[in-house]
């Protein structure tokens, strides 16, 4: 009797697992911006929703927006400048930029759909006004290429395959960490996409595209002699960065 029980669970498992595997097949798109082949299970209008109902909570957990009009003026301007000379204006996003109110945490991100944030710890370490365009152009990448939606079809997969995983023979725990594994994985490569796309936005508004690399020594910096180590972080560490980013300087030059 245990014997059919186990043959049951393992049909019921194999049959979750597929319809997963086929609803990630059908979830395949490219991606227009990057050329970049992607699972995506959400449209740019639910990216745009997802980003604007979220904001002001982000904020809040930074203590809300800079008092500083000025300094928001900036972010926005260069912000502005970066989208309009760029592929950045083709796509239906809605960019905002937001300078945060946090003196501690050194920090910038973005939200589905455009919403984009800056924290004040890190905007007072930056020397000059193309280190900003560094930060933003980086957070614009992530955006444009649609990290966020991807993260969440990529995790919805993973989460349906530990389902079938533990249905059929109560391995989900080891399945769910070949998932999570898998999401490291992408999320530094998403951040060496963004680096890219992000040098390619500097130097089509004009700015100089060497200073994101004394953004990576600020970064570098700030995580102290102690940072985690590439392989146990989600960021590639800021020395590959930097080489990855001479190499996107010398190819974006040349076009």
């Amino acid at each position: 009797m245990r014997g059919g029980n186990l043959k049951y669970r393992l049909l019921i498992g194999a049959a979750i697992a597929l319809f997963f595997i086929f609803k990630r097949c059908s979830q395949q798109e490219v991606n227009p911006y990057t050329g970049r082949t992607q699972t995506i299970s959400m449209s740019p209008e639910n990216e745009i929703a997802i980003g604007l109902q979220s904001a002001p909570q982000m904020a809040e957990q930074h203590g809300g927006l800079h008092p500083n009009n000025q300094y928001q003026a900036l972010v926005d301007n260069v912000g502005e400048k970066l989208v309009n000379n760029s592929i950045a204006r083709e796509t239906p996003y809605r960019y905002e930029f937001h300078l945060l109110n946090d003196p501690n945490t050194i920090n910038a991100f973005a939200l589905p759909g455009g919403q984009i944030f800056i924290t004040y710890a890190l905007f007072s370490q930056l020397e000059n006004e193309d280190q900003l365009a560094g930060v933003l152009g980086h957070e614009i990448g992530h955006v444009l290429g649609r990290h966020s939606a991807e993260r969440i079809a990529e995790s919805e997969y993973w989460q349906g395959l530990t389902t079938a995983g533990a249905v059929g023979a109560d391995m989900g725990g080891l399945v769910g960490s070949i998932g999570q594994n898998t999401l490291l994985t992408n999320g530094r490569d998403d951040e060496l996409e963004s680096d890219d796309l992000g040098v390619k936005f500097m130097i089509k508004a004009g700015y100089n595209p060497q200073e994101m690399i004394g953004v990576m020594k600020i970064l570098k910096a700030a995580a102290g002699p102690n940072r985690v180590p590439e392989f146990q972080s989600t960021h590639p560490d800021p020395d590959n960065r930097i080489e990855k980013i001479q190499n996107a300087i010398e190819k974006y030059r040349n076009e």
